[in-house]
């Protein structure tokens, strides 16, 4: 796996839980192909030995035993007396692997450690770790893929050794309490409706205001800025001409998330309200993304209009920890009724068509 530099973690996002330290959880030996192999070919020696009397044989059989039972030792002191830290990592969606640093050290003064296998799930590929030397460390960089939004905990990285023959895999459970907060999933690109929203923002016309385009060219009256002088066209004129400048247009998108859809009772309807929650993050990152300010509005709270990595994250936040809610008949509204708007809501029968509002980008319906 190749090496890889961890973006800066996130405030807020990514939390350490429980300041106590629990003790490592031993998972048991099990067996491998190699080892299964190894002891068959073992019963095999003890049946030709037995019924053949060959003290040559019984000689073997007793090796065979002393290397499956070394084996099973080592394996056991070669998980032990380590310590396991996870870097936090940054921005996490779902869906999608991410790398997760970790160190590795070892407590042990005498013995080094060889083949360990490290990863934070059971279901996940572990990474191998050749060789640690005594009162060493090992640091690196594992992908991991989380399917859910939400808070997701890693309560412990497992550590196997497959050394010294591979016959056993020996593993420990080591407490690292990490917990991610998993933001929703993102899609490729918004969709071309979200574009629209260009055309539809608060560009009420050219006028006059504190912009950088040029609105036209006046008489210099008292008390403009001297700054705004047009020196080219005052030398030409022979009088003092101010260049007054153009009024910056507000590009503003209003997101109303409706999460009061009431209970969710199947698989289907839970992964339809999950859609829409990946496409309002993907909307409101897109616009964030061109500039824009967004403000986005829930049943449970509402995140006024600004723009920038502050309101980014406040958003990614949000969604990835809203919950449906109880179902209410009154319609979300947008602090600023002008500004463009993109209603998301789940198309049910007991809930009516969104009405139209000025402004109205295309709603986001799951039904």
């Amino acid at each position: 796996m190749s090496p890889a530099v961890l973006p800066a973690a996130i405030p807020d996002s990514i939390r350490r839980r429980g300041a106590r330290r629990r003790r490592p959880v031993p998972e048991g030996i099990r067996i491998t192909t190699v080892g299964l192999w190894f002891v068959l070919l073992t019963f095999l020696v003890a049946i030709a030995a037995t019924n053949t009397g060959n003290n040559a044989l019984y000689t073997v059989l007793a090796l065979m035993f002393s290397v499956l039972i070394l084996s099973g030792v080592l394996s056991r002191e070669n998980v032990r007396k380590l310590e396991v830290t996870l870097a936090p990592p940054g921005e996490v969606f779902a869906n999608r692997p991410f790398p997760l640093g970790f160190t590795l050290a070892s407590r042990s003064r005498f013995i080094p450690r060889w083949f360990l296998l490290f990863t934070v799930s059971r279901s996940a590929q572990p990474l191998l770790i050749p060789y640690l030397p005594r009162r060493g460390r090992s640091a690196g960089r594992i992908d991991v893929l989380v399917a859910a939004r939400g808070r997701h905990p890693f309560p412990y990285a497992h550590v196997s050794s497959l050394f010294p023959f591979g016959f056993f895999r020996k593993g420990v459970r080591y407490p690292v309490d990490l917990e991610v907060l998993v933001f929703p999933e993102i899609f490729a690109a918004a969709s071309a409706g979200f574009a629209a929203v260009e055309q539809l923002g608060e560009d009420a016309g050219r006028r006059a205001g504190g912009g950088h385009g040029l609105y036209a060219l006046r008489q210099y009256r008292r008390g403009d800025d001297p700054r705004g002088i047009h020196w080219k066209q005052t030398a030409r004129t022979g009088s003092m001409i101010y260049m007054e400048r153009e009024a910056e247009h507000s590009e503003r998108v209003s997101i109303l998330f409706d999460n009061g859809v009431g209970e969710l009772p199947d698989a289907a309807s839970r992964e339809r309200f999950e859609r829409l929650v990946s496409e309002a993050a993907t909307a409101a990152l897109d616009h964030l993304a061109r500039g824009f300010a967004v403000e986005l509005v829930t049943r449970d709270h509402a995140l006024g209009f600004a723009g920038g990595p502050r309101q980014r994250l406040a958003i990614l936040e949000a969604l990835a920890l809203i919950a449906p809610g109880p179902r209410r008949g009154e319609p979300l509204r947008s602090s600023d009724p002008r500004a463009p708007q993109l209603r998301v809501h789940m198309e049910t029968p007991e809930a009516p068509e969104t009405r139209e509002t000025p402004h109205a980008l295309p709603t986001a319906v799951a039904g």
